[in-house]
């Protein structure tokens, strides 16, 4: 999304353009193209902005199943030790976030969407989100994307996590003596291993991962977000996220019901794990 409404829309970026799907499954590339085509829209020009509640930016319908890849809910990783995941291993709807730190639309979501939902619905172990660094806006992006998994080494994720997208941050810069500011304004208790890991191969290899899983599923613009295995791109209005989670939440317990099983619910060891990192 655009880094600001008063710029014009950033193109996707010639590595986001020029990337294939992933084949994970029967159907993914559809969902690949859908995410794609809302991407596109949710940065066009002429596209409704981000207070708009267009079922074609948002990709949220009445019905409950219309839009939902199970090939994508699988992407969730339910590891109850990711540090750049809050909320229960086990939670019967999972977000998946694909963002970049100098995207304003994910500071827009960052501030004004995430903590309604976390209060709403993590808290009381609905919803599980998990993080992917999602850099598309050049070095200075993939450097906090580096930044912010250190930081996450030490427990300290969603603290930088909330320190980089507050008001006014991203317009300062993301160089190394400000990722290092935040880094103590979040907290991380050794900033010297803060600034290896940073700069580290395992920081480096993550981002990676993360980025070509992005690219896998078709995004072309941040934030793009799973809900269950259903796209959404762009920072859109809490209700149409409320929307989401309350349907996948429901089609979950439904499934359950009907003795198949919550899709993509943890095992009961994984449910014994209880909580990823610390909100």
């Amino acid at each position: 999304m655009p880094t600001s409404t008063s710029n014009p829309p950033p193109k996707p970026s010639s590595r986001a353009a020029g990337k294939k799907p992933l084949i994970y499954g029967a159907g993914v590339v559809v969902a690949a193209a859908l995410l794609g085509y809302v991407s596109y829209r949710a940065t066009a020009p002429d596209a409704p902005g981000p207070g708009s509640s267009s079922s074609v930016v948002a990709g949220v319908t009445a019905d409950p199943d219309e839009g939902v890849y199970p090939e994508l809910a699988k992407l969730a990783r339910r590891d109850a030790g990711d540090r750049l995941a809050r909320g229960r291993a086990d939670a019967p709807v999972v977000l998946i976030e694909y963002a970049d730190f100098k995207c304003g639309y994910c500071g827009k979501f960052a501030r004004d969407t995430e903590p309604a939902l976390v209060k709403k619905y993590v808290d009381n172990g609905t919803l599980r989100i998990e993080w992917r660094n999602f850099p598309i806006f050049g070095s200075e992006s993939e450097a906090a994307a580096r930044a912010s998994w250190a930081a996450g080494q030490q427990g300290r994720f969603w603290e930088f996590h909330r320190a980089a997208y507050a008001e006014g941050v991203k317009e300062k810069g993301f160089g190394k003596d400000r990722l290092k500011a935040l880094a103590r304004e979040a907290g991380v208790p050794d900033l010297d291993r803060f600034v290896r890991d940073t700069d580290g191969a395992a920081a480096a290899a993550a981002v990676s991962k993360d980025q070509e899983q992005g690219y896998g599923i078709g995004a072309t613009s941040t934030p793009s977000f799973l809900i269950n295995g259903r796209p959404i791109a762009g920072a859109q209005p809490a209700e149409t996220f409320t929307q989401a989670i309350e349907q996948a939440a429901d089609r979950a317990k439904n499934l359950g019901n009907a003795g198949q099983g919550a899709h993509g619910t943890a095992s009961p060891e994984g449910a014994a794990n209880g909580r990823g990192s610390a909100k």
